[in-house]
Order: structure tokens, then sequence, then C-alpha cells
């Protein structure tokens, strides 16, 4: 008799595969192996490349007397960080010096004002930044990572998408390179390298949370988990492969401090702006005279466009370009320059971008039909700059109430602006200067409490303001586009 054996008992349950799978299983494609969880990156060479062109920035202020920013809350935040971290922040004085009589006190002093990052854009000094951190100084000083320090002059800075760029007289500078935003990917890896509470050359990092987040500003910003905190404004957002992909600007917070949710420049579009302010000072932008709104999924099927894109032109400006156009009320925008119009803020980014004087083709949507247009596009406004109070002494009217006294011009909300921030109470910043400039504070956020008392209106605001202790920070809320915060006002003694 034949001896099988144990291998011929076997090979029949080999052919069938592992755990009786049926024999047709073999004429499938093998499925794939997952591939190893990799570990988390090393940023050691990124540090060390990157870093050369990242530079502290320090802001100062010429105040008259004993008013400035530099008041108790600066000097509490430092005495911190001396005696239980024994860390210095930087500038601030290592011993008290001499007290000077009031005989000696000068009419005028320089006094730190603030501190933040920057990146250096050419070998020649350049230095990009945020608006904010450069708006109302005296003076700028820029420290490079070998320690020198240069004054720099600033060259412009654009408030509506808060980016600004200063010069500094060296040469032979460590440069960054810049990336392709359009690579970038949400979920990749990136690092911030700046300096939160003015602690110089630290590294965060995190991945990319979105992209193209709406936050009520001009742009469309970068989304990220990377660790920023105040200080680190200004400062470069970069990739895996050693390229600056956006300016660290914004955080979402409830605190003051960083809380998981941070918001970058897309580098493209600051250097975009740095390349106007490089050869004129300022940045120059189209528009076309529309008030718009998004489009709703509702509105868009009942007037047959098929899906929620484009704007809703909610008003046409008399004598405008749209209104030369032929653009009316209650149509749609689709496509500006045959770029499509995802939604209602694509439509001033795109204008904003174009040449005034520009002819461009746009397409509207109308009862139910699209049209094609040409337009010409007019140049936008230049920003107005909220007046500073009258100096001492001068024969100009004082501000009147407690509001003004700290520069700060409110008005009322309407019931339609409600409706739209999505907000019960509040009032709206119309003007903002000294104090209420300093701390951030700007035209159109909406004010929701003062030294937490709920503000309802322009009559709640300034008896809020009135009661608050004058001798000690006060603490606002408020909301800008969809993200609220508090803002901490000193007022000058």
């Amino acid at each position: 008799m034949k001896n099988w054996g144990a291998a011929a008992l076997i090979a029949p349950l080999l052919a069938l595969g592992t755990l009786g799978a049926p024999a047709q299983a073999l004429a499938q494609p093998a499925v794939p192996v997952a591939p190893s969880v990799r570990g988390l990156p090393d940023f050691t060479d990124l540090v060390d490349q990157a870093s050369p062109a990242v530079v502290n920035i320090r802001t100062v202020e010429r105040v008259r007397g004993g008013s400035g920013r530099g008041g108790a809350g600066d000097e509490e935040m430092q005495e911190l960080l001396r005696r239980f971290f024994g860390i210095p922040l930087p500038g601030a004085p290592r011993q008290p010096g001499p007290r000077q009589s009031p005989q000696e006190q000068p009419s005028e002093r320089e006094v730190p004002r603030g501190v933040g990052s920057g990146f250096i854009i050419t070998a020649d000094g350049f230095v990009m930044t945020n608006a904010h951190v450069v708006e109302g100084a005296d003076e700028v000083l820029v420290t490079l990572t070998d320690k020198r320090e240069f004054k720099a002059r600033i060259v412009g800075a654009d408030k509506r998408t808060d980016v600004a760029v200063v010069k500094i007289d060296a040469s032979g500078l460590p440069a960054v390179r810049v990336g392709d935003v359009g690579r970038l990917r949400v979920g990749e890896w990136v690092m911030a390298i700046g300096s939160p509470f003015g602690l110089e050359n630290t590294v965060t990092a995190g991945i990319v949370s979105a992209k193209q987040r709406d936050t009520g500003e001009y742009l469309p910003f970068i989304q990220t988990d990377v660790a920023v905190n105040p200080g680190n404004s200004g400062g470069p957002l970069i990739n895996m492969r050693g390229e600056v992909v956006g300016i660290n600007s914004q955080i979402y917070s409830r605190s003051g401090g960083f809380m998981g949710i941070s918001f970058a420049i897309p580098i493209d579009e600051a250097m975009r702006v740095s390349e106007q302010l490089r050869a004129t000072g300022k940045v120059t932008r189209g528009r076309i005279g529309v008030q718009i709104a998004e489009v709703t999924r509702d509105v868009a099927e009942s007037i047959g466009l098929g899906k929620a894109q484009g704007a809703l032109v909610r008003s046409v400006e008399n004598g405008s370009p749209a209104e030369k156009a032929g653009i009316e009320a209650g149509d749609i925008i689709t496509r500006f320059e045959g770029k499509t119009i995802d939604k209602a803020s694509d439509l001033p980014r795109l204008v904003g971008n174009t040449k005034p004087g520009s002819r461009s083709a746009i397409t509207v949507f109308r009862r139910g039909h699209a049209r094609d247009l040409t337009i010409n596009v007019a140049e936008l406004e230049p920003e107005q700059t909220a007046r500073r109070p009258a100096a001492r002494g001068s024969d100009a009217p004082k501000s009147a109430g407690a509001a003004q006294a700290m520069g700060i011009t409110v008005a009322e909300l309407t019931d339609a602006q409600k409706r739209e921030l999505k907000v019960k109470r509040g009032v709206r910043v119309e003007a903002t200067a000294d104090a209420a400039a300093r701390a951030g504070l700007r035209e159109g956020d909406v004010i929701l409490s003062v030294g937490n008392v709920d503000v309802g209106n322009v009559r709640d605001f300034e008896a809020a303001v009135a009661k608050a202790d004058r001798g000690k920070t006060i603490n606002m809320l408020v909301q800008r586009g969809e993200l609220v915060q508090y803002v901490l006002i000193r007022p000058a003694r």
C-alpha cells in the first residue's frame, strides 16, 4: 500500500488556503500589505537649515512722561520668568538702575512696545513679518541668530493681509526658500520658528489641520495645530523640505494663549503683497463696487443654479464699475477672469489681485441664464487710519467719554448686522488709536463685554468703561470674524 505520509495529508489543506479558504481564492489578486508605521519626523536638520534666516523683532515706542505700554503686567511677567524659570525676557533690565527725580525725567522716553518674529527673504536684508508686529512702532530692532542687531526701516505694511516688509543694512545674509502652497496637503508635518513670549529661536511642530480657512480676513489661511503664542507673529511656517509655506499670524484663543489652533498667511499671497510693498511701499487693489453674500443650497436649487456656488450680489454702488458693466442686485457672480467663484469670499480676493484699470471678463447668473459681461476694474480706496487725539495744550476739542480717552470709537449694531455676525449683543469698533490700537483692537471688531460685563449697546459700553478701574488692565471680549478672543487694554496713566 502506498504510504502518503503526513506531508501528503497536509498538502490538500494547503491548497485550500489558510483556515479553509475556498480554492478560488487563489485566483484573486493578493491584498497589498499595509506599510509599516513610520516614526515621528526628525526636525533637527530642518532647524539647522532654516533657523539662520529667522529673526527676532523688537519694537520701541517714544512716549511722554510715564505713559506707555510697559506697564505692571509686563513687569510681573518678567519677574515670573526670572524667579521661577530663570529666563529673563529680551530687553528686560537685569537689575534696577538708579531712579531719577521728577526734574531729571525726560519729556519723552523710549519704552518696549512688543516682540515678534520675522524671516529674511533676500540676502541684502529684506525681512518679512506681520503688519501688526510693526504697527505704531517708532523704532524696529532686528536681531539675527548670530546675535547681530540692526535698526530696521519699515518699507511698507498692509493691514488687510497683515503683511509687512522691513529692511536692514546688511549683505550676504541667509535667506529662506519659498515653497509652493499648492503642494501643501492637510495632514502634512510643518514647523514654526519664532520668539513666543520673547523667547528667541523657539521651535514648535505639528500638522496642517486645514487649508483655505476663512476667518473673516482678506486671505484664506492655513490652519495648523503648531503651538503658536504671542511673539510668534511674523515667523515662518516651514514644511519638511525646509521651505517657507506661510507666515504665522493668528491663534484661536479664549485665554490669550495657544489652544490647539493657529493660522498662517499663505506664502504665495504674502510674496505677492511684499513685491508691491518693496516696489511702491503700498499695495494697490482692484474693486468693482458690489456687496455680496454666500449662495445657499436652497437658493441655488430654487433658481436653477444647480449647486451652491458663486457670490450673490446684494447691492451695487451707484456709478461703480459693476453698475456700468450691467451687474444688477440679485445676480450671482459665478466666474471672474475665467476662474470659478466657489464661495463668495473668492470674489474680493480675485478682484483685489487684479490691476486697477484692467478690463476683465465676468460671468453672472440671472433669472435662469448665464451672461458674460466685461467690467473695468477700479482701484480700492486706501485704508483709513484712525486719527490720533490732539496733543495736550492744543486748541482741538478733547474727546468726550472714557472710551474715546482710550482711543476707541464705537457704533451701534443694527439688527441685520447682529444676524449676519450671529451675535445678540455688542458694539462695532469704528476707529482705534493710542491704548486700543496698541492692544490690537481693529476697526470692524465687535466688543461683546468689558471687564466681564456684557455690552448690549453704546450706552452699556460707555458705562462699563467708565466703571472699569483705569489703573488696571481692562479686558474686552471681542469677536473678529467668526472667532472670539480677549483683548487686554492698558490705559495710559
